[in-house]
């Protein structure tokens, strides 16, 4: 495995580019805004196709939203938990994963869902793919608020070599092209106290879905 520190933006492998610190001057409009949907949509451990709780809590903001139940993984236009549609997905997420994406290689991304994921200490997220969208063409934005984090970028396959990328308040990671469908996860959340958003670590990932 390969760590990568330092830097503002890492090349983290083909089509994979770590943005360091560049949600950071956006970050108090970034947690308003994140605030008013989990009061709308509150956040939630899922449960997989397996009958397993996820460690990570989660909402959704946009057109549609990505959940998991028994039935297994899809979007979704409506909440299964409220029944309503996901609030609308603020302006500052979609021009701040466009921008992001054009920076890193990827103009012309429109983003029309945005998991949120809430980490507590102790959480993680096993390697996998994001493979519910509809055309592979369009990267994945992800913006890193609170407590730092490990994240894992491997291959096209499961069992492929993953490369360690610490991930800051502020950080932001797009991954399209050849690494659009590689395997990726986030390692145990160490405890800590981030001064603005406390035991916690949020993670937008913004993605064309339909």
């Amino acid at each position: 495995m390969q760590d990568l520190f330092g830097g503002e933006n890492v090349a983290v492998r083909a089509g994979a580019t770590l943005l360091r610190g560049r949600a950071l001057s956006l970050d108090t409009l970034l947690l308003a805004a994140l605030e008013r949907i989990a009061a709308e949509a509150p956040f939630r451990r899922m449960v997989t196709p397996g009958g397993f709780e996820m460690s990570v809590a989660m909402t959704n903001c946009g057109t549609v939203g990505w959940v998991t139940d028994r039935t297994g993984y899809r979007y979704d236009a409506r909440d299964p938990a409220r029944g309503l549609p996901w609030p609308a997905m603020p302006d500052i997420f979609a021009t701040l994963a466009q921008d992001a994406a054009a920076e890193a290689g990827f103009p012309g991304f429109t983003p029309d869902a945005c998991l949120i994921n809430c980490y507590e200490p102790g959480a993680r997220l096993s390697l996998h793919q994001d493979k519910d969208e509809a055309d592979y063409g369009h990267p994945v934005v992800s913006v890193s608020l609170g407590l730092p984090a490990t994240f894992q970028f491997g291959g096209l396959k499961r069992g492929d070599p993953t490369t360690r990328v610490p991930l800051s308040h502020g950080d932001v990671i797009v991954w399209g092209g050849p690494a659009r469908l590689a395997y990726h996860g986030v390692l145990t959340l160490k405890d800590g106290e981030h001064p603005v958003v406390g035991r916690r670590r949020l993670n937008l990932t913004l993605r064309k879905a339909l």
